[in-house]
């Protein structure tokens, strides 16, 4: 949602890097005041889309080479059902943090 005085230009625009196997990448608009979206792409090119919304205090985790239409579930900054590499879990964390404020959701 565009907040009063702010511009609304958009501020990042990115591009699918994985092979059409990985599936149709999520469409993802900030529409939403609520919403707070993370991108992550490690040094192969490997993207990650972390999406928040305060209201329900729920995340929800996109990643291309796990296939792009599962959604995976963050809870406490991790995603039990993911592996996920070290930069990738660090990125995770640091995403949890921004959107909560907390460390984990038993302590907001």
């Amino acid at each position: 949602m565009k907040q009063p005085g702010c511009s609304g230009d958009v501020v990042l625009e990115v591009r699918n890097h994985h092979a059409s196997a990985a599936g149709t990448p999520p469409r993802i608009i900030d529409d939403d005041p609520n919403q707070y979206i993370g991108y992550f792409e490690n040094r192969f090119g490997e993207q990650a889309l972390f999406v928040f919304n305060r209201g329900t205090r729920k995340a929800i985790l996109y990643v291309g080479d796990a296939g792009w239409e599962t959604k995976y579930t963050v809870i406490d900054g991790a995603a039990p059902d993911l592996i996920l590499g070290e930069a990738e879990l660090q990125w995770l964390r640091a995403c949890w943090l921004a959107a909560t404020g907390n460390r984990s959701s038993e302590s907001g």
